[in-house]
């Protein structure tokens, strides 16, 4: 999400351990004698940070390029077992006490969301839980093209959508460290379209606006809401989700 904004390195890491607590806190009442399935895996981050947690992970990663940088990440943990395969037609085995799904469901389209949420539901353990962590729009949902097409779709739509699978939202709550990250990369890309090319200065311009976001957290997560302004524009958030009670 961070390039092209001339960001220091440590902006990615401090997004992610920052959301790391946010996780944490999320599964802090889940028994952590069972198994993680981490769909969508990438290099495997997530899958890293469960298998210090859980019993064991399965890792699930449809990339060939990042299926091996995943299994040198995952080489020391013997719990973690890496799977290279497509998302939408991994059968998953047995059941599971959490589905990890961390940036998924944007790539795919209503009618595959459906079909895998409503699969999932079928392998999680009495009491498992689905967690999903999914870039959000304000208003309606948005499709971008490109070398990068993606679905942005609100946190409406998204509850619409686990409602129809079956699922209830147990609980949901914005990604402040993405947000926080995401304000700083919206407002860089003002400055590139304001300043011509050679004047924008990014190796400098970049790491400013980074740790204003830093040194300004968390006011200025909120300052944009306080003010009335729907900024940025794109967001993020967790959704724990559980079947619902038959």
């Amino acid at each position: 999400m961070m390039d092209g904004f001339g960001f220091p390195a440590s902006a990615g890491h401090y997004r992610f351990r920052a959301e790391s607590g946010i996780v944490k806190r999320l599964l802090r009442d889940v028994d952590p004698k069972g198994e993680v399935l981490d769909l969508g895996c990438g290099v495997g981050y997530w899958a890293e940070a469960f298998a210090q947690r859980f019993s064991s992970v399965v890792a699930v990663e449809g990339s060939g390029a990042l299926y091996q940088a995943l299994e040198e990440r995952c080489a020391p943990y013997p719990n973690i077992r890496p799977v290279l395969g497509n998302v939408l037609s991994f059968e998953p085995e047995g059941y599971h006490r959490v589905v990890f799904l961390g940036g998924l469901l944007m790539y795919l389209d209503e009618e595959h969301v459906t079909a895998l949420l409503r699969r999932l539901v079928t392998h999680l353990e009495p009491g498992g839980i689905i967690l999903c962590r999914e870039s959000t729009v304000r208003g309606k949902t948005e499709r971008r093209g490109g070398d990068y097409p993606v679905v942005y779709r609100s946190v409406q739509d998204y509850r619409r959508i686990f409602k129809q699978c079956g699922l209830t939202v147990r609980q949901s709550e914005r990604n402040e460290p993405y947000v926080l990250m995401q304000i700083g990369c919206e407002l860089i890309k003002k400055w590139k379209g304001l300043v011509p090319e050679p004047f924008q200065m990014l190796g400098i311009v970049g790491p400013l606006a980074y740790w204003a976001m830093r040194l300004g957290n968390p006011w200025i997560n909120h300052l944009f809401k306080a003010l009335g302004i729907s900024f940025p524009k794109l967001e993020n958030h967790f959704f724990v989700l559980e079947p619902e009670a038959s």
